[in-house]
């Protein structure tokens, strides 16, 4: 059943979204004291071609590391975008340039077949999870909640591709507020090459002159457990509170705050503000205390008022986006003069 709604996930979800080297060399170069000594999985890609495997093959003795694990789903050929015709997948294994040229040579790459289709929920690849330190992988966005709670459950450190609106998730949403997840360093706008029987649409897509399928997406994020400095700047606050111009919600007790940029540095309560808040997010300045209960019963800690029926937050009538809501952490905030 699991590899047959993984089947449907990629016919009907089109999760074909394969990362540009680029991208993954501009997250990955914030974390490279975390590698160091460290065995990494990549368990959503084909391994012969993904630029997850190119980038640490590459850079595994610049980044120190022990051991690289790859895999992928019902492939054994040298295809992107595999249609997942083969019943078996293989995984590859690199310990490493063994004769001195710095360049991962086919004859130093371990080969293995898998007894199954190389699902990451199968028993064998849950094996190669636990040998790993750290997964680093774009996964199918429409299993996303199933793959980060197989990351929390082996307690594993992880960098992760996913779409913003992943921060809402009931799932995902109380990881957030506990600190076991984060956002990485790009959020924002990201291009990804997709299978040459991709639907054109109106918008974010287009094909180069080599006749390869682009599409792009302005709602993505990196998820992680790995800190990084971005994490503990603060946010510097500017806006002085007033009734009028942050007036409180209809449904919820919390004053609404359009921009993240606008957050006053002298409210002590509790404050609802846009999702792209996480991406300026320091746990030492501000506390998460909840998110709009349309996102999950419960979700809000009390805030919202059970006798409005109404779970969107309203402000004079008129219904706002969803927003996460946060407080002062020890009303320690920079101020400006």
């Amino acid at each position: 059943m699991a590899n047959k709604n993984l089947n449907k996930a990629k016919e009907a979800k089109k999760d074909e979204f394969y990362t540009q080297l680029e991208d993954i060399n501009n997250e990955l170069r914030h974390y490279r004291e975390h590698f160091r000594g460290k065995t990494v999985l990549c368990n959503c890609d084909d391994p012969r071609v993904s630029n997850f495997f190119t980038y640490f093959a590459y850079n595994f003795e610049f980044l120190g590391l022990k051991k690289l694990i790859t895999t992928c789903y019902k492939n054994q050929e040298r295809d992107l975008f595999s249609q997942g015709d083969c019943e078996k997948a293989i995984y590859l294994v690199y310990k490493g340039d063994k004769n001195g040229n710095r360049i991962p040579d086919p004859e130093e790459i371990g080969i293995h077949p898998l007894k199954g289709d190389g699902d990451f929920r199968s028993a064998e690849c849950i094996e190669l999870l636990k040998e790993a330190d750290i997964v680093v992988t774009n996964p199918p966005f429409s299993l996303f909640r199933e793959y980060v709670a197989q990351l929390i459950e082996y307690d594993k450190k992880f960098l992760i591709i996913g779409n913003q609106n992943a921060i809402t998730y009931k799932e995902i949403f109380p990881l957030i507020m506990q600190n076991k997840i984060w956002l990485g360093f790009k959020s924002g706008d990201m291009s990804f090459q997709v299978p040459s029987d991709s639907e054109p649409r109106a918008t974010r897509y287009w094909q180069d002159d080599s006749g390869q399928k682009w599409r792009s997406m302005g709602n993505i994020c990196w998820f992680t457990n790995l800190d990084h400095k971005k994490r503990h700047e603060d946010l510097i606050l500017y806006k002085k509170y007033s009734p009028e111009e942050y007036p409180k919600y209809d449904n919820y007790n919390a004053i609404n705050v359009n921009k993240v940029s606008e957050i006053p540095y002298d409210y002590d309560g509790i404050m609802g503000v846009p999702i792209t808040f996480l991406d300026k997010y320091n746990p030492s300045q501000f506390e998460i205390v909840g998110c709009t209960e349309s996102e999950g019963k419960g979700l809000s800690n009390g805030l919202h008022n059970a006798q409005n029926s109404v779970k969107q937050p309203i402000i004079g009538g008129v219904r706002a986006y969803k927003r996460i809501f946060i407080q002062p952490a020890n009303t320690r905030l920079r101020i400006l003069p």
